[in-house]
């Protein structure tokens, strides 16, 4: 079974960047498609962004053009590259991974206000 290690989260004002990571292990991540979600108090979890095995991405219309997720398959770790942060992106951060199963990371917190 994979295990998913959260880092990166924290406090920063609007208009601030975060990187989070998440690491992998327990699985050949080459195989695994990776994804960000998050969720807000009192909302429902929401993706976030995805990337696939082949590289491809997939986000969110409140991220477009501020977020990016990479991978990096040698480091086995995922990326999620927030610019311009704003107020509502205020929420605990999931790391997911997918192949015939699925696996959640434990979470980190992200913080954006002034």
């Amino acid at each position: 079974q994979v295990q998913l290690m959260e880092s990166g989260g924290g406090l920063m004002p609007p208009g601030g960047t975060l990187r989070l990571s998440c690491a992998a292990s327990g699985f050949t991540f080459n195989f695994l498609t990776m994804s960000w979600y998050r969720q807000a108090p009192g909302k429902e979890r929401e993706l976030v962004a995805s990337i696939s095995i082949a590289g491809t991405t997939n986000y969110a219309n409140s991220v477009k053009e501020r977020f990016t997720i990479s991978r990096d398959n040698a480091k086995g770790t995922v990326y999620l590259q927030m610019n311009n942060l704003k107020p509502e992106d205020t929420a605990v951060y999931y790391c997911h991974a997918q192949f015939s199963f699925e696996a959640w990371g434990q979470g980190t917190q992200v913080t954006v206000s002034s």
